[in-house]
């Protein structure tokens, strides 16, 4: 998965959050288009756009951005930025099975994880699905065993870090699972009957998920702040190319300029495609 673009309105606030509460490094801050990341690696793209209204109550979107972290000393780290600086906008923990994940919402309500992974020889999977679950998960308790004091405070030095998956509300399943599986070309490896789907590449748990819990129903997104674009990154031209064509196939919209593969979704969340570097 490649750097998320938000559309915001306080781009100063939300910055800020990022930067100081989460710990992306500030990449770049030009026309109204803020870049964060780590290591060089872009994680997040804040657009300014203060002409944009907040998005109607039900309406498909962004569900959360997940950054996942390579050391569970490093997820310490930024879990105890938040808190420090940010402790209102923590919203839970969860031991996935596969992962171990902390939720928060952002100053303009965009979900937001932040996990690191267990090993993928330690995940159980049965008929090409993986088990995941969502259990107890005590924050404090986790800190303690993995914060290193003596980098707690410190913003140098900061690990590499990367989208992990990307997770939308959408308004029902069904059309998720042909859009982003038999159309984009994801397998599917966890699906909770007709209320979430979660799918990915390459054997990963999933690199993006779908749900409706609270969005069922939801038609064509109006624009609004909140999820502007995802990208995704796929390992060659070939590949490019043989996405491009599937999706015409299956009679979507794609523009397609050879170097990038751009189209909406059934929710019209913006999705584009490009070659990793």
């Amino acid at each position: 998965m490649g750097a998320v673009t938000l559309r915001v309105a306080d781009l100063d606030a939300m910055v800020a959050y990022y930067r100081d509460g989460v710990l992306l490094k500030l990449m770049s801050c030009d026309h109204g288009i803020a870049v964060l990341g780590r290591d060089g690696v872009p994680i997040l793209v804040l657009e300014h756009a203060p002409e944009l209204t907040w998005a109607r109550p039900g309406s498909a979107g962004l569900f959360h951005t997940a950054i996942v972290f390579d050391s569970r000393a490093e997820l310490a780290r930024s879990l105890y930025s938040i808190a420090r600086r940010y402790p209102g906008t923590y919203t839970g923990s969860a031991d996935h099975l596969v992962s171990v994940a902390f939720y928060m919402t952002d100053p303009e309500g965009n979900g937001v994880e932040l996990y690191w992974d267990r090993e993928r020889s330690s995940w159980s999977w049965t008929h090409g699905q993986v088990e995941m679950d969502t259990l107890h998960l005590d924050p404090n308790a986790f800190l303690g065993e993995h914060l290193d004091v003596e980098t707690a405070g410190s913003r140098q030095r900061l690990a590499p870090a990367r989208v992990g998956h990307v997770h939308l509300s959408v308004g029902d399943v069904a059309s998720a699972r042909s859009f982003y599986v038999d159309a984009l070309g994801f397998d599917a490896t966890a699906s909770l009957g007709n209320q979430a789907l979660f799918v990915s590449a390459g054997g990963y748990h999933h690199h993006m998920a779908m749900n409706v819990w609270g969005s069922s129903g939801a038609g064509l997104r109006a624009p609004a702040l909140g999820l502007g674009l995802v990208r995704i990154e796929v390992p060659s031209n070939d590949e490019l190319g043989a996405v491009s064509e599937r999706l015409g196939h299956y009679g979507f919209d794609v523009a397609d300029d050879g170097a990038t593969v751009s189209l909406d979704d059934p929710w019209a969340n913006r999705i584009e495609l490009s070659v990793r570097a």
